[in-house]
């Protein structure tokens, strides 16, 4: 289960970013592949969209929530982690 999620928020980034899946590593930012603050709240609401989800995240104030959006692996770890909370 972890792999799909973690395939498909790579998907959603790297839409989001304009290149490919292929091109994302887990450690980098999303200003390092490309995706300004607009950028960013579209991802969320992909991903919020994607797994049926309702993400923390403060768009006016991004380090505000308890979303880290700090590197490609916080994201997709935070995704997990609401994604598995949902299911209980």
């Amino acid at each position: 289960m972890s792999d799909s999620i973690n395939d498909r928020v790579i998907v959603i980034l790297a839409e989001q970013a304009m290149i490919e899946p292929s091109d994302i590593s887990m450690d980098q930012s999303l200003e390092d592949i490309g995706i300004d603050s607009l950028g960013v709240v579209e991802s969320i609401f992909a991903i919020e969209e994607a797994f049926d989800i309702t993400v923390p995240f403060n768009a006016n104030d991004p380090t505000e929530g308890d979303f880290d959006i700090s590197s490609v692996s916080a994201i997709v770890h935070a995704v997990q982690g609401l994604v598995a909370a949902q299911k209980t």
